[in-house]
Formats: structure tokens, sequence, C-alpha cells
């Protein structure tokens, strides 16, 4: 492989890395301050007791989330420095906004709510995690602002004397149709990821009934919300995955085409259960095809028109020179059926989680245990294999029709340092990843005891050194 493929490894192991920290955090946030609200208002002890146990992992989650979305955004100017410079004035905005969001309102916030129990009066603490739980969905929504110029670029022109992008319109930038439809599907995957970790966990524990009676009705309540969180987002994932096929159609045909396996334009054009192609992904050898469905997905008109690769790879050879422009096939193709089906799967889990939990003796089933441990880990495979789709089907553009990916890496770097640095890249996470599944194995074994003295809180008669174990 060359620099270039080398960095693009590397760029992509760190973006999907960090963003198995991120949908969780984002979920579980959202999660538990709504399990501390239901404590707020109902004294109940089961969620006070869930709110300070998710509250943990989450904690956990987010520090390593931190850590990990630095190095990510370092990639700029360690490898793609002369992408950077191309783009530099267009992104600076927003990445210095996601900067202070998750550095200033998220890290402070959580700083006071991990903290605050015996210090803050009730409402107040309580506002610290919903402050944290929206700025979690607004750093993320900056980031896709981001990803979503690369893939429609927006509000910007281009200097002829410097050959770079300058940003002339911030609220083209902030409104990209293709950031607003990322935006609400990433913000469902999200929910998925963390409803089905709630779901989880709380079908693990009770599937191991090795629990006193209190702990297991705490456990109960998890499992349910969990799952209904799972289903929920599901849903709003089909609508919003729907609603993203119609614009990518529009704006990334050869997106769309490629994850079909669509070589020749068809009208009406039928969706693509199992498509075989030629190595070089110009041609069909053998598929198995629902008629018209791929027309109704894409456009919604079962008789509508959709464009395959080779029509255009013409049309875009045209465009901007000649040049290959199909994206590696094989790749859009599997990873955007992973996506749906990953997905398609934890939420049927949920649902039969659900009917488990109306037959308790079903759920000491040797099965459930295995089976809820899996639950959790299906979005996080289903987001990565949709970055992969997002990211890969794109290629060869690191800007859609501006900037190409074998222009954007840094100057001067040889195939040995970027393979050395993916080397390192690749031990460090592993450690780290170690660290986290075991940082979380051992707080997600016990539920903390609920504390639901009034007096926990500052202002109500608290003792100011008294800080709950779990924190």
């Amino acid at each position: 492989m060359d620099v270039v493929d080398l960095a693009r490894w590397q760029f992509g192991l760190t973006t999907i890395y960090h963003f198995w920290f991120v949908p969780l955090s984002i979920g579980l946030s959202a999660i538990v301050a709504g399990l501390q609200t239901a404590w707020v208002i109902t004294k109940a002890e089961r969620y006070l007791a869930l709110t300070r146990f998710f509250g943990t992992l989450f904690v956990i989650n987010f520090a390593m989330g931190i850590v990990t979305g630095l190095v990510q955004e370092f990639q700029f100017g360690m490898n793609w420095s002369a992408y950077s410079v191309f783009v530099g004035e267009v992104f600076g905005v927003p990445l210095a906004i996601e900067g202070l969001l998750a550095f200033f309102l998220e890290s402070t916030f959580l700083g006071l709510w991990v903290f605050g129990w015996d210090r803050l009066p009730k409402l107040v603490h309580l506002g610290c995690i919903w402050l944290v739980a929206i700025g979690t969905q607004i750093s993320a929504y900056v980031i896709l602002m981001v990803n979503a110029w690369m893939q429609h670029p927006v509000g910007y022109r281009l200097d002829p004397a410097t050959g770079r992008v300058q940003l002339t319109d911030f609220g083209a930038l902030l409104t990209n149709p293709m950031a607003v439809e990322a935006g609400l599907h990433t913000a469902a995957a999200c929910f998925l990821t963390g409803g089905a970790f709630v779901a989880g966990l709380g079908f693990w524990h009770l599937a191991r009934r090795r629990r006193p009676a209190g702990e297991l009705v705490a456990f109960r309540t998890a499992a349910k919300l969990g799952a209904v969180v799972t289903l929920v987002a599901g849903a709003a994932l089909a609508v919003t995955g729907d609603s993203m096929m119609k614009l990518l159609t529009r704006l990334q045909p050869m997106k769309v085409a490629a994850a079909e396996g669509l070589f020749a334009t068809e009208q009406p054009a039928g969706f693509s259960l199992l498509t075989i192609g030629t190595a070089d992904g110009r041609r069909e050898l053998w598929s198995v095809r629902l008629p018209e469905l791929l027309s109704f997905l894409a456009t919604g008109d079962v008789g509508g028109r959709v464009h395959g690769v080779n029509d255009l790879q013409e049309r875009y050879a045209a465009t901007f020179g000649p040049g290959n422009y199909i994206p590696n096939v094989p790749v859009t193709y599997w990873s955007f059926r992973l996506m749906i089906g990953l997905g398609v799967l934890a939420a049927v889990l949920a649902l039969v989680g659900l009917v488990l939990l109306r037959r308790p003796s079903l759920l000491a089933h040797k099965v459930v245990g295995p089976a809820a441990l899996v639950v959790p880990v299906l979005p996080l495979l289903a987001s990565s294999a949709g970055w992969l789709f997002t990211e890969g089907g794109r290629q060869p553009w690191l800007a859609f029709g501006l900037f190409q990916t074998a222009d954007g890496v840094s100057p001067g770097r040889t195939t040995g340092e970027v393979a050395f640095s993916l080397a390192v890249f690749t031990v460090v996470y592993g450690a780290l990843a170690v660290v986290e599944v075991g940082l979380l194995r051992r707080a997600a074994s016990r539920l903390p005891s609920a504390h639901t003295k009034e007096e926990s809180y500052a202002g109500d008669g608290a003792e100011e050194d008294e800080v709950p174990a779990w924190s």
C-alpha cells in the first residue's frame, strides 16, 4: 500500500474506534438524565440506583471518547495537512465550536454532576446532567456539519489566488441538508445504542438472578426502559434512513448505485437482495432483486429512474475530467447492508426482550444471558458499518466535486512513517480497549446501593464530606 492508502487506514481506524464511544455517550447521557428526572419526580429508589449505575458507565465511556476524539482531530495535521490547508477556513469555525462545547460545556457540567451529589441543590444537580446531554447532541451536530460539507459543499467560495476554499455563509453550513439529515439519523442511532446498552445489561442481570429482590426490580426497570428506547429509536432510524436515501439519490447518486450494485441505469430499478459483480465494480454477473423497490426507496416513485455506476462514471468524467470516480463497490454494498441488518437485529431482540419480561420464567433460559451481552454490540457494529458506507461511498473525493483524496496527504510523508504511526495507534488503541472493557465490566457487575435521603443535597442538611462511593 502507498502513503494514501495507509493514511486512509489510519484515519478510518481512528474514526471508527472513536465512534464506538460517541453514540453510547450521547444516548446514555439522555437516558441517565431521564432516570434522574424520574427519581426527582417520583422519589422511587430504583431510579436513583439506576442513575448512579448507568452514570458511572457513562463517565467511563465519556472520558475515553474525549481522548480518542482529540487524537482523531490531530489526524488533520499529521497525515492530511494538504487537505487542512485547502479547507481550513471552512472547518476552523465549527471545530472551534465543538472544542468549546466538549471541553467547557460538557466536561464542566459533567464534573459538577459527578462531584455535586452532596453539594448542589437537587434541581441544579439535575440541570447539570441535562446540560451534558444537550451538549453532546450539539457537539455531535457540529462535527456532522463538517462531515456534511465534505459530502455536499455549501456556503463557500474558491479563492483563485490561493486555491483554498473560504467560508462565505455559516448559515448555509449550519443548515446543509446533508447535515440536517445526518444529524437526525445519527441521533436516532445514538439512542438505539444507548437503549440497547441499558437493555442488554438489564436483561443480563435478570438472567443471572443472583441479586437481591430490590436490585432485580431495578434491573427489570432498566431492561424495559432500554428495550422501549431501542424500539422507538429503531423506528426513527427507519424513517430518517428513508429520507437520507432520497437525499443521497439527488446529491450522491454514485454512492446509491454502488450500495445497490446497480451498474446500468434502470427505470424502474429493483432492490438488490444479493448481487455478485466483477472485481473492477463495472459489471453485474448475477443478482436477486425485488422489482421496483429501489426506485421507491430512492425517489419515492415505484417507476422512478435510478442511475447506474457506469453511466455516472461517464457523467463525472465529462464534468470533472478523466479519472476513476467509482468507489469500492463491494465495500459500499456490504457495509450498507450490515448497517441496516445489524440495526434491525438490535430492534428485533429488544422486542423479544419485552416479550420475555411478560414471561419471567423464560429469563432463566441459558441463552438469555449471552444474548443480552450481544445486544449492546449490535448498534456499535451497525454504526461502524454506516461510517464505512458514508466515507467509502464518497471516494475518490475528500470534498465531493472539489478535492480528491489522493491530493490531501501531507507533503513529504513516507510510507514507513505512516506505517509506523499506524502500528503505534493500533497497539495503543488495543490497550485502551482492554482498559475500557475492564472498567465497564467492573462497574457493570453490581448495582450501587440507592441513597434517597433528601439531605444528600447541599442546602438540605448534607454533610460536606459525604461523597457517594460510586463517584
